[in-house]
């Protein structure tokens, strides 16, 4: 049965999920104007994109430690607010100096929001007792088309970033400190877990997850973002370059990738509940790869942008089920998984577009998308992974509660 405050805390976790859509879309599709405007060089500029995701996934691991003694809303409070000032601060130094530390403190605060967003997605679903985890993610999507939309307008009226990123930080930064009071989370009475196993924990010690046992979801969520992070940084290149199209043609198939992500979230859950998440992962996975074959054999660019389509289609439903597969793995350490997990969405973004390139470079671009389709067909081996039963992992079975977060 589910209560109000569980509705609410649904609801506003939604939103958040939403705003950081459009705050990392703003950013990300504004790099070349950012690049102008602190007048950072091509070799340069690497760096300061790495380093985003690397000080990312140090504030993941941080995160794991922070909410053992605070809930993850509060860490989800806070951390939103600062990585949307991040965003302003980007936009208003006009130093390189200002540029590091701005984004240096958006990494570090987007490591902190994504590991504590998907810990209250997770026990959300737990309490729900059925899948709910690819509708966060579907806002997220809707909140990336919204964001990447706000930054082609600021490019085609030519605005600053200041002015660019000022209307959205004005508008949802106070949406979101009201909707924080709602924040709730669904979870298992602490020390239900405790004791000897794998996902326990012994008497006086923290909750203990095993690499070993964490590590085929973390592969999983590598071989995503490989593949998320190949359309982002190489679909309009390849469709230009590769085969033949015109420069406003080779600007659709991100859109229609974000379109093709946010519809198929939006049913996932739907698909999840009837067929089982093992189903819908092996689903999207084949999907997928089917993509990736179809972009390095198109002979157009028409069937190029069938393939991203597809692609779409397919990734969409692998990284949001990874997250709720480490929380039905270890349900009485999901904080601590989620955390760890959350770590190989920046290892998977920071391998694949060099990954790629660097293929394309020394071998061809059509070649170089078979590296990524093969990769996510590999998550066809660990598929099972996402059916797991807890107890196998000494999670034991435990009823969820909601509990008021703050």
């Amino acid at each position: 049965m589910t209560t109000a405050r569980l509705r609410y805390g649904r609801a506003s976790l939604a939103f958040g999920f939403l705003v950081q859509g459009v705050t990392f879309a703003l950013l990300v599709t504004r790099i070349p104007a950012i690049q102008d405007r602190y007048g950072i060089s091509d070799g340069l500029l690497p760096a300061f994109l790495a380093a985003v995701p690397v000080l990312a996934g140090v504030a993941s691991v941080a995160t794991e430690k922070v909410v053992a003694r605070v809930r993850p809303g509060v860490v989800l409070r806070w951390a939103q607010p600062v990585v949307m000032l991040a965003l302003l601060g980007v936009g208003a130094g006009g130093e390189v100096w200002q540029a590091a530390l701005a984004l240096g403190v958006f990494g570090l605060a987007v490591g902190a929001l994504d590991a504590s967003m998907n810990m209250m997605g997770v026990s959300l679903q737990r309490a729900y007792g059925r899948s709910i985890m690819l509708g966060f993610h579907a806002a997220y999507s809707l909140g990336g088309i919204a964001g990447a939309s706000m930054a082609w307008a600021g490019a085609h009226w030519d605005l600053s970033l200041l002015v660019s990123y000022l209307p959205a930080v004005a508008v949802l930064l106070p949406a979101v400190l009201v909707g924080s009071r709602w924040y709730a989370e669904g979870d298992v009475p602490r020390g239900v877990a405790a004791g000897a196993g794998p996902g326990g924990a012994a008497p006086g010690k923290g909750p203990s997850v095993p690499f070993r046992l964490l590590l085929p979801l973390c592969l999983v969520m590598s071989f995503a973002y490989i593949g998320d992070s190949t359309v982002s940084n190489w679909s309009a290149k390849y469709l230009q370059d590769v085969l033949g199209s015109s420069e406003q043609l080779a600007t659709v198939p991100y859109n229609v990738y974000m379109v093709t992500t946010l519809l198929g979230r939006a049913v996932g859950d739907l698909g999840v509940r009837r067929f089982g998440a093992v189903g819908v992962v092996r689903a999207g996975s084949v999907l997928a790869a089917v993509g990736f074959a179809a972009v390095a054999v198109a002979p157009g660019a028409w069937w190029g942008m069938l393939g991203f389509t597809l692609l779409g289609l397919g990734l969409c439903v692998i990284v949001p089920q990874t997250f709720a597969a480490a929380g039905r793995m270890f349900p009485g350490a999901s904080d601590v998984a989620v955390a760890r997990l959350n770590v190989f969405n920046y290892v998977g973004f920071l391998v694949g577009s060099p990954l790629v390139g660097a293929l394309g470079d020394a071998w061809s671009y059509r070649g170089a998308m078979l590296v990524p389709m093969v990769l996510v067909l590999a998550t066809l081996v660990y598929a099972r992974s996402f059916g797991a039963d807890p107890a196998r992992y000494g999670g034991g079975h435990e009823r969820a509660r909601a509990a008021d977060v703050g």
